[in-house]
């Protein structure tokens, strides 16, 4: 940076300053500054031409002005002259005020564009890095438009200057995040990729935050720098603190730089090259190795540069979710986080650790820290850790543990935080639903969960219950002797209540033997309830009453006094009122055959995706699926002890199979019978029918995507065709490698991908975006061609693409 002249000292801004620090009211200093702008005023208006260095100084104290927060509305035109001089300062105050003063829509943006090209033709690198800073900071889409162009000429020109190339590519960074369409991307693409290469760390630095950011939206054309931020990343982990000293953070070689490169990795699948891939390797082993020893310092940057890396690197991991040894290394190092005493590293370790239990290497050794993770839940002071404790042991849950995690997450429930309360009352009761093996257990668990924490039981929750014990004919009698027990309860829930009426409604026979639970002393525990309820629940509790009537003819009396009453028959809220006429009719006039016929026992529910975890999901927010789904864990295994043997499950969709709701179309609501599948018939299947429009065996190996992200989706005598993918929230990648298993060679090879139902029935809202590149027509024996496929996910959708291929 040009030395400071003596004079630019501006001795009347100093004194200015110094006026608005000594004033002893807000009045005062409003008085002095008004006296200030009326000078300034006269000054730009005045006969006499103002010099440079007056011109500086005045616009100056306008910018200090503005900074005090009060409006100015002259001084612009100043501003713009001094872009013209040939002084460093001065040129350096222009552009300030113009980045901090001047908005898009400006008048005087096409003088200030003009000023600026004219700097960005000097060649002066000094006034050059001025001109992209301005750009960068006012960023408007009008000087996209003028330079978006010429940016990337510079950053790859050959005789920039290495601080020129760093302020073009931020430049150009912001541009593009600001108006994407308006940066082009030609030949420089390829060029900007090499800058990896380059001997300044800056340029490097600056060119891996450009780079990362476009390669989002056109992977292909940056895929070249896999290998490069590889080679870079290799050389600074392996180098010692004294080679990088310049960039050197408290003992650690260009942290910032490290953290970029891996998180730029993190854009791609994992490299194809074995020599790339064993580089990489050595890298994140290394870094995991150097985690582990002592540090060089005391100092809190040291450990926080040190460990950023770390993250970084075990995300990466994570992505690739390739290397088992790494995976189990990753799990261990974040364990040992898992009680430090920084609060930061706690939550960081438990968050990262949910994503590793997903995995199917990761997931044992997750499992290793469930006593830490409990204890955590329980003891840490802060309610975002204790958060992401519940998350971990919702991620970490299996069939070996599930009624520990359960018995747990229930016992912290009756002291957890108010605003965690109803999302761990959720996971609660899809683990007990995803996990139960012994229905009695479920059954008390979700009751238990009720009684602890009723406020914050949802409908969704007590409607799934219900759904679980009509549709299983061993679990009935038990539910009903329970929620009975329940319900004698002083202080009892209404959710409670619902549950209690509606399964004593419909299975109130299986306890009536015993005299303790009799017809009239289930009718009048349930009616002792009535006058606390609000309108809803009793409207439920009347058509209890009804079913009462059908299932015991003795308490008919009873109940009709009931109905009769003028609180019901004479209610204000027409919906009791309407029920009540219209059940004491039908049990007055309806024949023993028809009463049983109108309240036969409901049948079985269709399945369909368990509500709760739709619930969660929507709670959770975007980007949760993975997390929640949870599908890596238990590969050989279906939920809940898996599905029973009987008729009707060949044509019974596995309860695992759908965990996105991605497929087919929706099947006849007939309910399947209750003893056909499991608990969890409908927890993460969509109504639907198995892959329709699947070729014959190809059903089998398509679900086994719903848990991994790799592998042989179709495969006969002829060919095999391989899926390798990538998704980042909506966006994601496919590779499809199609193998000719015959000597003989297929011509005119063509794959396309169709829509069928929901994806094709809207021409003017399309939910799926499928770009395909075309692969060669001819196939040769025992050859492999791929095809890559770039997928944006519009809107939701329930039924998959299908892939069409013809050949001879």
């Amino acid at each position: 940076m040009p030395a400071v002249s003596k004079g630019d000292g501006m001795r009347g801004l100093a004194v200015f300053i110094s006026d608005i620090r000594n004033c002893k009211s807000k009045e005062a200093e409003i008085k002095r500054i008004n006296k200030e702008l009326a000078n300034i005023r006269s000054k730009f208006k005045g006969d006499k031409a103002l010099d440079g260095y007056s011109k500086k100084k005045y616009v100056c104290k306008l910018l200090f002005i503005f900074l005090l927060g009060h409006d100015i509305d002259f001084g612009h035109m100043e501003a713009v002259n001094l872009l013209s001089s040939n002084k460093y300062t001065e040129k350096q105050i222009g552009y300030l005020f113009i980045s901090v003063l001047v908005n898009s829509n400006s008048e005087l943006i096409r003088l200030i564009n003009n000023a600026i090209k004219n700097d960005l033709a000097s060649r002066n690198p000094t006034f050059m890095c001025l001109a992209l800073h301005c750009i960068a900071n006012v960023g408007s889409r009008e000087m996209a438009e003028a330079f978006a162009s010429e940016i990337p000429r510079i950053l790859v020109a050959g005789d920039t200057m290495d601080s020129v190339k760093q302020s073009a590519a931020l430049c150009l960074l912001r541009l593009y995040k600001t108006s994407p369409d308006l940066v082009p991307m030609g030949e420089w693409t390829s060029r900007v990729v090499h800058l990896l290469n380059d001997q300044h760390m800056g340029v490097v630095t600056a060119a891996v935050s450009l780079i990362a950011c476009l390669c989002k939206k056109n992977p292909d054309d940056f895929k070249t720098c896999v290998s490069l931020a590889v080679s870079r990343l290799s050389r600074i982990v392996s180098s010692a603190s004294t080679d990088l000293q310049d960039y050197t953070y408290y003992f650690v070689p260009a942290p910032w730089l490290s953290v970029k490169l891996l998180r730029l990795l993190q854009c791609y699948p994992p490299p194809e090259d074995a020599a790339v891939k064993g580089r990489l390797v050595e890298c994140l082993e290394t870094i995991l190795n150097k985690a582990q020893e002592p540090p060089k310092s005391k100092k809190v940057q040291h450990s926080n540069a040190k460990n950023a890396i770390l993250f970084e690197a075990i995300s990466l991991i994570i992505h690739y979710d390739s290397e088992p040894n790494l995976l189990v290394r990753a799990c261990n190092q974040l364990g040992q986080f898992l009680q430090h005493r920084e609060t930061n590293l706690r939550y960081l370790a438990l968050e990262s650790m949910c994503t590793l239990a997903s995995s199917e290497f990761s997931h044992e050794a997750v499992k290793t820290h469930i006593e830490t993770v409990i204890n955590a839940l329980k003891t840490e002071r802060d309610v975002s850790v204790r958060q992401r404790a519940a998350d971990l042991l919702y991620a970490m849950c299996d069939r070996t543990n599930a009624k520990q995690i359960v018995s747990e997450m229930l016992s912290y429930l009756e002291t957890a935080d108010y605003s965690i309360r109803e999302e761990i009352v959720l996971k609660v009761a899809i683990l007990a639903e995803k996990y139960a093996v012994d229905y009695s257990w479920y059954v008390d668990t979700i009751l238990n969960l009720i009684r602890i924490a009723g406020d914050y039981v949802s409908e969704e929750v007590w409607y799934r219950v219900i759904q679980i014990v009509i549709n299983r004919d061993d679990v009935q009698g038990y539910a009903a002797k329970t929620v009975f027990e329940a319900l004698q309860a002083p202080a009892c829930h209404e959710n409670m209540v619902k549950v209690g009426g509606y399964i004593l409604g419909e299975f109130g026979n299986l306890i009536a033997g015993d005299p303790r639970s009799s017809p009239l002393v289930q009718f009048n525990l349930l009616h002792s309830k009535f006058h606390l309820c609000s309108v809803s629940t009793r409207a439920l509790l009347l058509s209890t009453y009804i079913k009462f009537i059908n299932l015991f003819p003795e308490t008919k009396g009873t109940i009709q006094e009931v109905l009769r009453s003028d609180s019901q028959i004479r209610n204000a809220d027409v919906e009791l009122q309407q029920r009540a006429v219209e059940y004491l009719k039908l049990s007055s006039i309806a024949s023993t055959d028809v009463l049983a016929t109108v309240l036969e026992e409901m049948p079985p529910f269709p399945e369909r995706e368990s509500s709760i975890l739709a619930k969660l999901k929507k709670k959770k927010g975007p980007g949760a699926g993975s997390e929640l789904d949870d599908g890596k864990k238990d590969p050989n295994s279906e939920i809940n002890g898996g599905m029973e043997p009987s008729a009707s499950t060949a044509s019974t969709p596995s309860p695992s199979a759908d965990l996105l709701g991605l497929r087919a179309a929706p099947v006849a609501a007939s309910g399947a019978p209750a003893g056909a599948g499991n608990l969890l018939v409908d927890v993460f299947s969509d109504s639907s029918s198995a892959a329709t429009g699947l070729v014959s065996g190809a059903e089998e190996n398509f679900l086994r995507f719903v848990c991994k992200n790799n592998g042989v989706l179709f495969e006969n005598q002829l060919l095999q065709i391989g899926v390798k993918s990538e998704f980042r929230q909506n966006l994601g990648r496919m590779y499809l490698f199609y193998g000719n298993k015959t000597s003989v060679q297929f011509q005119s090879f063509t794959p396309t991908v169709s829509y069928p139902g929901d994806l094709q029935s809207h021409i003017l809202f399309v939910k799926l975006n499928i770009q395909t590149k075309a692969v060669e027509p001819l196939v040769e024996g025992g050859a492999q061609v791929q095809q890559v496929l770039n997928i944006e996910c519009l809107s939701d959708f329930t039924e998959a693409p299908l892939i069409n291929l013809k050949f001879r």
